[in-house]
């Protein structure tokens, strides 16, 4: 990758340890992500940091802190997974969720220490980083909310809760496999992503309430309408050997809208939608409890 290549990768990256993470930590509801996230910045400054350093060492140590605590999320899976004993579509979203950031981290400290982790060239690691913010943790956490707030009866849904994981999975082990498989896992996640932003254009829009909201999450499902259509030119392109975008020109494009256009705008519409629920709840408490005052006094 260019000197602005890796620039642009390491802004994209940047946000997600800084923002994307914590907002998303937020909407889990996940005993001990509380403490995670008030430690958050203890993990993300360091990790921050090391982006800034040459390769060797000092950047390498300085990553560790960010990778430990992607580890303590990752944690928290199989700790849900024994609670819940579920495995419905919108759990396992979210089970990937909170296992993704682990790969992310792990591929930070390797890419930093300048170890081709797997044999893998760092330029690649550095692509791994954001790609397990955004497609692994992000995408994840939203279909398997998107599935929840939409309920049993929709099919599309639910089929995103399992394709955006499942797509995730393919895209790793295609790391490992060759390009084929990153074709295949490129277009698994782009179907449930486009389910995804086909669920929240039709049924969640209605449902915002607030004008801001729905917009939040008319730019988050518009955008990936074409993010993942290039994410599947520049993958069936590699595999089958046609023309197909830059690395630089899919940072600035494919990379740039599915950070900004949809994984910021989302959390924060989901963000919006929970505070709005919260505030509902409190006032029918309190109105349920005015209600029941009065009629005591007036029984008196």
């Amino acid at each position: 990758m260019g000197k602005g290549t890796t620039e642009l990768v390491d802004l994209l990256v940047l946000l997600g340890m800084g923002a994307v993470v914590p907002l998303g930590l937020a909407l889990i509801d996940e005993p001990g992500l509380t403490r995670i996230r008030r430690l958050w910045p203890l993990a993300a400054v360091p990790g921050a940091l090391s982006l800034w350093l040459p390769v060797g060492g000092p950047a390498a140590g300085s990553a560790a802190p960010y990778a430990l605590g992607t580890l303590a999320i990752a944690l928290h899976a199989p700790l849900r997974l024994a609670r819940t004993r579920s495995l419905a579509p919108a759990e396992v979203a979210v089970l990937t969720a909170l296992a993704a950031p682990s790969v992310a981290g792990i591929a930070l400290v390797a890419e930093r220490s300048g170890y081709p982790l797997f044999g893998f060239e760092p330029h690649v690691l550095a692509l791994t980083v954001p790609h397990f913010h955004y497609a692994g943790f992000t995408a994840s956490l939203v279909a398997g909310l998107v599935c929840r707030a939409t309920g049993p009866d929709s099919t599309a849904a639910r089929c995103a809760a399992l394709s955006v994981p499942a797509g995730t999975l393919l895209v790793l082990a295609g790391y490992f496999l060759g390009d084929w498989w990153q074709f295949a896992g490129a277009a698994v996640l782009s179907a449930g992503m486009w389910l995804v932003g086909l669920v929240t254009w039709r049924e969640l829009r209605a449902r915002a309430g607030a004008r801001a909201t729905a917009r939040l999450l008319t730019a988050s499902s518009a955008v990936l309408a074409l993010t993942m259509l290039l994410a599947l030119w520049w993958a069936l392109g590699r595999a089958a050997g046609f023309p197909h975008p830059t690395l630089t020109w899919m940072a600035a494009t494919h990379g740039v809208g599915n950070a900004l256009g949809f994984a910021l705008c989302a959390l924060l519409a989901w963000r919006r939608l929970a505070a709005a629920r919260t505030t509902a709840g409190t006032t029918a408490r309190t109105t349920g409890t005015t209600a029941r005052t009065t009629t005591s006094e007036t029984d008196r």
